[in-house]
């Protein structure tokens, strides 16, 4: 049987956080090895067995992994004890029940888990530079605070692998883009031949703005573009390519 090679974030005691990478599943070409998104192109059998096989390694069914399909927008589904939601749609999902793995599907875009351990919440957000202009994060948590009553000060975040600024090259559009929205481009741009952003500390920058303290933050030093044998990344490997799943869970106390 296959075992996925997961990045596992030790954010908390009661939670399990991870990204996972490119070994220990059943899909092939460039969608090899694990790959659970539906909507990249890979074959439904490697998909299924990948599914199967991660959550045997999480201790949970398959009706308890929730993924969106992601549009590159700003919407915000909260996921409650039905599980019934549509997630058609979102770029990022909430909930506050146990033993259900919410994440989000990445390949050069950045995952951002929240986690509040006073109202006992969590969070995962998929921030392409689009929704990243949309601060997405920024309301991702004023939605938590809307629903759970999150405290932005008790957030706990984790910053997943995606492309860093010496490869995530950009045209003027998005540069301006950036620029429009207000971001401090003297920190998150550089010029080299053509400008590069840096959409880790975006988000970064977005987490302090909305209240987490610099010290709960945590930034993977993974580049997908650079680490593409070991990380999907789509500029490296194509949009027809494998993605990498970044999921947060709420284990049951006691």
């Amino acid at each position: 049987m296959k075992i996925p090679s997961l990045q596992y974030y030790h954010i908390a005691e009661g939670l399990t956080a991870f990204s996972s990478m490119r070994k220990g599943g059943y899909s092939t070409g460039r969608y090899g090895e694990f790959n659970i998104n539906r909507y990249c192109g890979d074959s439904d059998e490697a998909i299924r067995k990948n599914r199967e096989v991660l959550c045997r390694l999480l201790d949970i069914t398959d009706d308890r992994l929730l993924m969106p399909h992601q549009v590159h927008k700003a919407e915000i589904a909260v996921v409650d004890e039905q599980r019934d939601i549509d997630l058609e749609g979102y770029d990022a999902l909430m909930t506050n029940v146990e033993e259900v793995c919410i994440g989000v599907s990445t390949a050069d875009c950045i995952p951002v888990l929240l986690y509040d351990p006073r109202q006992r919440a969590v969070c995962a957000v998929h921030a392409g530079w689009r929704g990243t202009v949309m601060r997405i994060v920024e309301q991702s948590i004023a939605r938590m605070t809307e629903v759970y009553g999150t405290s932005p000060q008790d957030l706990i975040a984790q910053i997943g692998p995606g492309i860093h600024l010496e490869s995530f090259e950009v045209g003027d559009e998005v540069y301006q883009a950036f620029e429009d929205a207000g971001f401090p481009m003297e920190k998150i741009s550089k010029k080299y031949e053509k400008w590069h952003l840096d959409l880790p500390e975006c988000n970064r920058l977005q987490l302090i703005a909305a209240g987490v303290p610099d010290a709960h933050i945590s930034v993977s030093p993974v580049c997908t573009y650079m680490q593409a044998d070991t990380y999907f990344s789509a500029r490296r490997l194509g949009i027809e390519s494998g993605r990498i799943f970044t999921g947060i869970i709420l284990r049951r106390r006691g």
